[in-house]
């Protein structure tokens, strides 16, 4: 292919040497005069591990040139990456006039070319970015439309300072959001042959993962000196104990535990949260990652209530209310605590959940069930038709299989709101609300 690399730092550097190794015919683009000139005697602009051999063989063959000119490097190419920083201001927002300037000057370019032209977006950007500033830059200075006479795609980087290279031929992952299918096609062929897991999707979706990541990412190493510091305080090698929960795959370190949702609950995790956190204060240790575990959970459980009452409707039917489905346990259900604030608020409730009816007649939280929660074992019903029947709001609060068609159920004037993601194909706005989606 024909490709265009706009911004020859870390990121565009590594992906034109890259791709012109690969046999694409490649043009750099930089204003910087000094990058322009290392690239054309065949030397990196950066320092990162084997880049420079790269770039010297690339520009010896005759597949890598660089430039400053826009609309050679357009005029020259189908598809061009967008490579160029997007560093903070001091609010903490993206400074975004280097994407903006290099849209408007593609889109000049592009007014002047018949051929049907893809613009791919590598820098970071926050969702929204594509659709507020990306596109009408380049749509206003062209005069053409996105996804029709020229193509955008939003193809998040996933390259590691020191290791870049490896991780181009080694990705976790090759993400295209794109503003068509022929656009994404395109894109595609870039990454033929590799070893990853190819996922198209819309570009705000694309947009958001990469923040995602590096959020993620942020956060382990936060929490692992965390975890680290309270160790050493009492004695313990922090190194032994994350090697040893690095080895469960099943849990720690895998997508469990990792689906947006409602709060959590139990009998273990609310209690071992905050004894961890006490033995921290009780060594003069402050874990502001841990410590803000339990406030975050307590703002979800809020947030639930809030989606609950905004529909001024006071008739509630509560389906599933013990705080994992499959188990009759409400010991700090936080399910309980929103039945619990529900009724202050002088909301008419119905509630089922079979396995916590069974335990109210047999179970091990019968005792806990009539003698700690008495007013709410009263709202009990036997079936989730009498539920269905009552509700003006229907909340959905476990992933019981037998809630699974609910949606399909319910009546015209009747709302959902659902904790849980009962059904992914749920799409039915006013009447259907998810938490986090």
């Amino acid at each position: 292919m024909e490709i265009s690399v706009f911004g020859l730092g870390y990121v565009g550097a590594v992906s034109a040497g890259v791709l012109a190794k690969e046999g694409h015919q490649v043009i750099g683009v930089d204003p910087n005069a000094t990058k322009v000139s290392l690239i054309n005697a065949g030397n990196t602009p950066i320092i990162e591990k084997v880049i420079g051999e790269i770039i010297a063989h690339a520009v010896a063959s005759g597949r890598l040139r660089a430039t400053a000119d826009v609309a050679d490097a357009i005029a020259n190419s189908e598809l061009s990456l967008v490579c160029v920083g997007t560093p903070s201001q001091l609010n903490g927002s993206l400074d975004l006039k280097y994407v903006r300037r290099v849209c408007e000057e593609i889109g000049a370019a592009l007014r002047a070319k018949n051929d049907f032209h893809v613009v791919v977006v590598r820098s970071t950007i926050l969702p929204g970015t594509m659709t507020d500033v990306v596109i009408p830059a380049l749509e206003d200075s062209s005069g053409k439309r996105a996804g029709v006479e020229f193509g955008v795609c939003n193809n998040p980087e996933f390259l590691r300072e020191g290791t870049a290279v490896y991780d181009f031929y080694h990705p976790p992952k090759t993400v295209i959001g794109e503003s068509d299918r022929h656009s994404g096609d395109i894109v595609a062929q870039l990454y033929r042959g590799l070893d990853a897991p190819l996922l198209r999707t819309d570009v705000a979706t694309a947009e958001m993962v990469k923040y995602t990541d590096n959020v993620w990412h942020a956060l382990k190493v936060g929490f692992a000196n965390e975890i680290g510091n309270i160790c050493k305080a009492v004695g313990i090698d922090g190194h032994r104990v994350m090697e040893i929960f690095c080895q469960d795959t099943k849990l720690n370190i895998s997508s469990y535990y990792l689906k947006p949702g409602f709060a959590f609950g139990g009998s273990c995790l609310p209690k071992d949260v905050r004894a961890l956190t006490y033995k921290a204060r009780s060594v003069d240790l402050d874990t502001p990652i841990l410590n803000a575990i339990i406030p975050s959970n307590e703002r979800q459980v809020e947030k639930g209530i809030k989606m609950i009452t905004s529909y001024g409707k006071k008739k509630v039917g509560i389906l599933g209310f013990a705080f994992k489905a499959g188990t009759d346990d409400l010991r700090e259900s936080p399910l309980v605590e929103v039945i619990e604030r529900l009724i202050g608020k002088g909301y008419d409730l119905k509630l089922y959940d079979r396995n916590v009816s069974l335990a109210a007649l047999t179970g091990a939280n019968r005792h806990f069930i009539l003698n700690h929660i008495p007013h709410i074992s009263r709202l009990m019903v036997s079936s989730m038709e009498e539920v269905l029947a009552f509700a003006e709001v229907l909340v959905i609060g476990n992933a019981t299989e037998e809630f699974k068609n609910i949606p399909a159920q319910v009546k015209p004037d009747q709302v959902i709101v659902d904790f849980v993601r009962i059904s992914s194909s749920s799409s039915q706005p006013g009447r259907y609300e998810g938490i986090c989606w």
